[in-house]
């Protein structure tokens, strides 16, 4: 058919696979049957096989080629040679909008130093001269002295412009004096706002760092997007996300405004992949799911059922609350964004109205109050309620084992401990490290993992969260066996955070996360079989194409 025959690794045709992809595009009516060197179905009734069937979006059957051809003797088939399939990838928590975002603002991500930082910054200014000038990504852990940037080290620069960039977690801010001059409130002197901190030098004026509700006094006085370029957000980060292997992404936090671009999105056709998207935590946000109950698109690609909380902050800008001081800074516990007696009230609310609860604690004071507060609200409900700690970081290790005595998930994001091995251990010092990124632990304890990146604040690529599990390395393979290696995962608990797990986390598991006959025809096909190669190349999986109902949404482009 004149196509190139230039192989993969796995004997796999790329060239070859994206031409029968295309005989299988959307819109095409009848059966598809898709052969393949092998299906990891995930499904424990049939594990393993080398053919799947599928009409309007639906699993038929799985079997061998000859069984389905049998069954189906007009099907269309799609023959993809040596390639492995594995259920649509799912991320149990990342942040679609601020992906996309991202994808608009200055990109300081990787950035090897503050001058690093400020020469991206120029040239992006260079490209967008007017207005606000945004950015994310900027990570002072990784560069010499490891010290936080300040406002006029964007003066120098910017002097007029106002300057907002976003820590690489999210969970801090970095003003120029232009920017701080808009905020309304009096920034001098010693006030702190409640659940948030505004960095001082020693005469008491902001240095231009603001770290969790503190962002907010900036945040406030930015012109807001409006809903075209939150829609284009959205459209971008989610192109992001199935071009990675994803079918579906748990959305942590999103605001009236996006859910509104959403449905825009899903109405028009124009959701490649699910999203479950959980209500971001303000009192507005519950009082609206509890009055409108589960709200899920006809398209089946949306979904909302969950509040989002936030009870500390993060571990890189010193806000994850902790139960004693900062090993690297004395007098420093961290922040409570809520108060434990207005956390009880409001999962106790959430309770009331059958919402889920998703509540972010990185450090062992956060996860120990929300777990505390859990505990008051679930009785013997949990595991039928699935309610969920985001990240569960850092645990005392008496708080580890209440996971799964509750029924709580663990939404955990193994490339976190990748990126903050450096450092981690200053943070907390060598005892508390222990009960940090704690999988194995927590699996064998009976806690379900779902597994996600977090992204932006790590890369959207679910293969460097699959690597990252199983190696517990950075990119070159340190340190030799792994950080703490004895909380490894295996390749297949890995994939399953990302599958099965990361589907009951969302109340999907009858739809998605495994391919069995009446599911969701939601798969990902790869050169390689990521249970079968050498660990070390996983973060090098080939995705040739990803598919949702059955349709293909991404596919690698020929050689």
């Amino acid at each position: 058919m004149g196509w190139g025959m230039a192989k993969g690794r796995n004997g796999v045709c790329a060239a070859l696979v994206a031409g029968l992809l295309a005989v299988a595009g959307p819109g095409l009516a009848g059966v598809t049957v898709l052969t393949a060197g092998r299906i990891h179905t995930l499904d424990p009734a049939q594990p393993r096989t080398t053919a799947m069937a599928w009409e309007d979006g639906r699993i038929l059957a799985v079997g061998t080629p000859e069984e389905l051809r049998a069954r189906y003797p007009r099907a269309r088939e799609v023959d993809a040679g040596q390639a492995t399939v594995v259920p649509g990838l799912i991320d149990a928590h990342g942040h679609v909008a601020g992906l996309g975002f991202e994808q608009m603002q200055a990109r300081l991500a990787g950035a090897a130093s503050l001058a690093d930082a400020l020469q991206r910054l120029e040239a992006f200014a260079r490209e967008q001269p007017d207005g606000w000038l945004l950015g994310r990504g900027w990570d002072q852990n990784t560069w010499p002295g490891q010290q936080f940037p300040t406002a006029a080290d964007l003066d120098a620069l910017f002097p007029d412009r106002p300057v907002w960039l976003r820590r690489v977690d999210g969970h801090a801010g970095w003003a120029n004096s232009a920017a701080m001059a808009l905020v309304e409130r009096e920034l001098d002197g010693d006030w702190q706002p409640e659940g948030g901190r505004i960095m001082r030098d020693d005469r008491g004026q902001p240095t231009g760092i603001f770290i969790d509700a503190a962002m907010s006094l900036v945040d406030a006085v930015m012109p807001p997007a409006d809903a075209g370029l939150t829609r284009r957000a959205l459209e971008l980060g989610m192109q992001s996300a199935v071009a990675h292997g994803l079918t579906g992404v748990h959305d942590a936090g999103v605001s009236l405004r996006e859910l509104d671009a959403y449905r825009a999105l899903a109405d028009a056709g124009k959701m490649p992949l699910r999203v479950y998207a959980m209500a971001d935590g303000d009192s507005a946000a519950l009082a609206e799911l509890c009055r409108t109950g589960l709200y899920a698109h006809a398209g089946g690609r949306l979904e909302m059922r969950t509040v989002k909380l936030f009870v500390d902050g993060a571990l890189g800008s010193r806000g994850a609350a902790l139960l004693e001081d900062y090993s690297d800074e004395h007098g420093n516990r961290g922040l409570m964004l809520i108060s434990p007696d207005e956390l009880g009230e409001v999962v106790q609310r959430a309770r009331g109205c059958g919402v889920q609860v998703a509540t972010h604690a990185i450090g062992d004071r956060g996860n120990r109050e929300v777990l505390d507060a859990y505990a008051g609200a679930l009785g013997k409900d949990g595991e039928a309620l699935r309610w969920r700690i985001e990240h569960a970081q850092i645990l005392e290790p008496h708080d580890l084992p209440r996971l799964a005595e509750l029924g709580v998930i663990a939404s955990m994001q193994p490339t976190h401990a990748t990126s903050d091995m450096p450092w981690a251990e200053d943070r907390i010092g060598p005892e508390r490290v222990l009960g940090a990124y704690a999988w194995r632990r927590l699996r064998d304890s009976g806690a379900r993992l779902a597994l996600g990146s977090d992204f932006p604040v790590e890369s959207v690529d679910p293969r460097l969260g699959l690597y990252s599990a199983v190696t517990r390395t950075d990119a070159r393979g340190l340190p030799a066996g792994g950080w703490h290696p004895q909380e490894k995962l295996t390749a297949f608990e890995a994939l399953r955070g990302f599958t099965l797990d990361a589907a009951w986390a969302g109340f999907a598991e009858d739809e998605v996360g495994s391919l069995a006959a009446g599911k969701r025809a939601d798969f990902v096909l790869l050169a390689e079989d990521p249970l079968a190669i050498d660990p070390a190349g996983l973060r090098e999986l080939t995705v040739l194409s990803t598919w949702v109902d059955g349709e293909t949404v991404y596919r690698k482009a020929a050689p």
